[in-house]
């Protein structure tokens, strides 16, 4: 079964979460992670993305910038990103960064996900 791999353009600990909450606050619009601003608010999770989540039937995976780039030599993708696994070497771009930064709100972007996922398993 494929998995939906989210990718933030973030590091990963606590640390970098705490700037990364001050950051969105302070001075949202060069906030560098579009899948972040989107999904998160200050410091949790948005209740519509977690529903979302909760639907999709299939499984997620979620990691931080440091992360996927130690997992896949992947340095030219640009981040954020949404990718889709599956048996094959490695992951297909379902979201690129430029449609990431792009989307208005969350609504959009649950509305984009699904389009994809529907055109490649349809």
């Amino acid at each position: 079964m494929p998995t939906l791999i989210f990718i933030y353009n973030a590091k990963g600990g606590l640390l970098n979460a705490a700037g990364d909450a001050v950051h969105k606050l302070a001075s949202p619009a060069t906030y560098p992670c579009s899948l972040c601003a989107l999904t998160y608010g200050a410091v949790s999770k948005r209740p519509a993305w977690s529903r979302f989540l909760a639907s999709v039937g299939m499984p997620t995976l979620f990691l931080y910038r440091d992360e996927f780039r130690a997992d896949l030599d992947t340095r030219d993708l640009p981040l954020p990103a949404i990718l889709l696994g599956d048996d094959g070497p490695a992951p297909e771009v379902l979201v690129s960064a430029a449609e990431l930064d792009a989307l208005a709100d969350l609504a959009s972007l649950i509305a984009l996900i699904e389009a994809r996922l529907g055109a490649v398993s349809g």
